[in-house]
């Protein structure tokens, strides 16, 4: 089974600074943006790897993390082959589903879990937009 580490989410203070900021200075382009009811998020890429930069409302799906001026790195996030059998691995292995967020037919679309200690991450079998 086949696991390919191509997302990366981190929390910042205001959207578009920290977007600008990451297209000037690493050359990353913007692949779209998002606004759900847990809040918004600008998406860039370097062709293979997604960086999302998110501006979380309240606390779920967080454990806190992202809630109320949190900064910092939130989740990581792997592409898949098989989304139940690696699923069945990560459960064997101790870590906790969480929470699925998204449309399971286009990309951006995740389960999450937690690993022993509780940091999050996720599954996907699309990936994430600018994500290869």
């Amino acid at each position: 089974m086949t696991a390919r580490l191509r997302h990366f989410a981190l929390c910042v203070s205001d959207l578009e600074a920290s977007a600008k900021f990451y297209e000037e200075v690493f050359g990353l382009k913007r692949v779209g943006e998002e606004t759900l009811e847990l809040g918004s998020g600008v998406y860039l890429s370097d062709g293979v790897v997604n960086l999302a930069l998110l501006k979380l409302k309240g606390t779920y799906g967080t454990d806190g993390k992202g809630s109320s001026g949190f900064v910092g790195a939130h989740h990581f996030g792997f592409i898949v082959d098989d989304v139940d059998e690696m699923r069945k691995r990560i459960e064997q292995a101790g870590g906790k589903f969480f929470f699925t967020l998204g449309d399971p037919e286009k990309h951006n679309f995740e389960s999450k879990f937690k690993d022993p200690d509780g940091i999050i991450f996720d599954i996907s079998k699309k990936g994430w937009l600018g994500s290869a």
